[in-house]
């Protein structure tokens, strides 16, 4: 087994992926900024590494301070998290090139799914059905796009090829929006992925997000874990997974559930990840999208399956072969609330601070995933994300009883969180009733719930 794995991430991920590294024996190295000296993967790990300043570009993004941050520590395995570099092919081979390995994706999988033009045609290759949209990048001029648009037929959806966390994404109604929507994707795909290249899909109103949790091993042995509903977002950003799935029936989860596994087995793929659907209100789903990585909402598939994930990646990169299990179909639920420094009465925009008082809840079924303490300082320098709230019970309705409990007793002091939107939404009866999409929270409603 590795004998050392430095994390590069900071966070409530680096420090979920050290205790788990500590379980199995395995020492830890940290990195940070400056800006996260005092986070408490740093005080966690075994040792830890400062590798620049606050700008992710300088740090968390800067490749070769990380290589020789493993060096200088000898670390034989490095864990990417999710963000930052868990999806780079590059930093994937510069590990492999300086004998450190990767945890995560080999790199001609990230380059083949990632890129969401080439997922999309391997996909259908694969036989897996796939939105109706543009096979190509799309041409700036605009001219291709009004074309492709007129076809296909609107809704549709402008998408940059790269990149996620809803950015670089303009649905468009009518043609008198298309121009304007281009150039705002373009623009945002530019401010945040450095790219501009885009594509073209159909718009499937008010559909359900699922994603299938899979796991392959290099020995041909593939499985899923079930599902998450994450359709629970707002702009495109998710807010509340929950697994499993209250819009699935048993037929339709086993069908999802293979076409998963089929889609996998097509490329050969080792390690964890996620094959993700867009699902109508027919129950008709089409191939969205896969994540060659751990996802943030991974611990309600943990606590629905007892399987604890960042392990299976470990054994699973170290060339372990995977256990002989089945597709799993869980009897328990679970749910995560994201729980965010950002002010829900303005827009819910970010809030960097320093956190005074922090109360975490407690008891049977309720897990915290995250690194804030009293005292600790939220830099604006990265996402607003400071805990998951996960809980777990024998039905839905005792797990959403379980998180009205656990959100009350949830205390934060001294920056704003959106907790009290959370409150809100646990009382809405179209959530509780598990009757919802992805436009659940259009922006009029979103941002009026608190001026009720």
């Amino acid at each position: 087994m590795f004998r050392k794995i430095l994390i590069a991430n900071r966070g409530e991920i680096a420090l979920r992926i050290i205790r788990t590294a500590k379980e199995m024996g395995i020492k830890t190295v940290a990195v940070y900024s400056t800006a996260d000296k005092y986070s408490l993967h740093v005080f966690f790990a075994d040792e830890a590494v400062c590798i620049g300043p606050p700008d992710p570009n300088k740090s968390y993004l800067n490749i070769p301070n990380l290589i020789s941050a493993a060096e200088i520590t000898n670390a034989d395995a490095i864990h990417p998290g999710y963000g930052f570099l868990s999806e780079s092919p590059y930093f994937s081979s510069m590990c492999e090139k300086h004998k450190i390995k990767f945890i995560g994706a080999k790199p001609i999988h990230m380059i083949k799914m990632g890129n969401k033009i080439s997922a999309k045609k391997t996909m259908i290759k694969a036989g897996i059905p796939c939105i109706p949209g543009s096979d190509s990048f799309i041409d700036p001029t605009y001219n291709e796009i009004e074309k492709i648009a007129e076809k296909i037929g609107y809704p549709i959806m402008i998408k940059t090829v790269y990149g996620g966390g809803g950015k670089g994404i303009r649905s468009v109604f009518n043609k008198n929006c298309l121009k304007n929507s281009l150039e705002e994707a373009r623009k945002e795909s530019l401010a945040f992925f450095g790219k501009q290249d885009m594509y073209v899909e159909k718009y499937i109103l008010n559909p359900r997000h699922i994603e299938i949790q899979i796991i392959g091993d290099k020995y041909g042995k593939f499985f899923h874990l079930s599902e998450r509903d994450c359709s629970i977002q707002r702009r495109n950003q998710k807010l509340l997974e929950e697994a499993p799935s209250p819009f699935l029936n048993s037929s339709l989860r086993k069908e999802m559930g293979e076409y998963a596994i089929k889609a996998v087995k097509y490329i050969h793929y080792e390690g964890i990840g996620t094959i993700e659907f867009l699902v109508d209100k027919n129950k008709n789903f089409y191939f969205m999208e896969m994540n060659p990585r751990i996802q943030v909402e991974h611990p309600i598939t943990e606590m629905i399956t007892g399987i604890d994930l960042i392990r299976e990646q470990i054994y699973i990169a170290y060339g372990n072969k995977l256990s002989e299990r089945k597709n799993i179909f869980p009897k328990m639920y679970a749910m995560e609330c994201r729980i965010n420094a950002e002010e829900p009465c303005k827009n819910f925009r970010p809030v960097p601070g320093k956190i005074t008082q922090v109360h975490f809840p407690g008891g049977n079924g309720v897990r915290i995933d995250t690194h804030i303490y009293s005292g600790y300082y939220v830099s604006h320098y990265y996402d607003s994300m400071i805990a998951k709230l996960i809980t777990t019970a024998n039905s839905r309705k005792e797990t959403i009883e379980k998180m009205c409990r656990s959100l009350d007793e949830f205390i934060i002091e001294g920056i704003p969180t959106n907790l009290s939107f959370y409150k809100k939404l646990m009382k809405n009866k179209n959530f509780l009733k598990g009757v919802y999409n992805t436009n659940f929270l259009n922006e009029r409603d979103f941002n009026n719930i608190f001026k009720k």
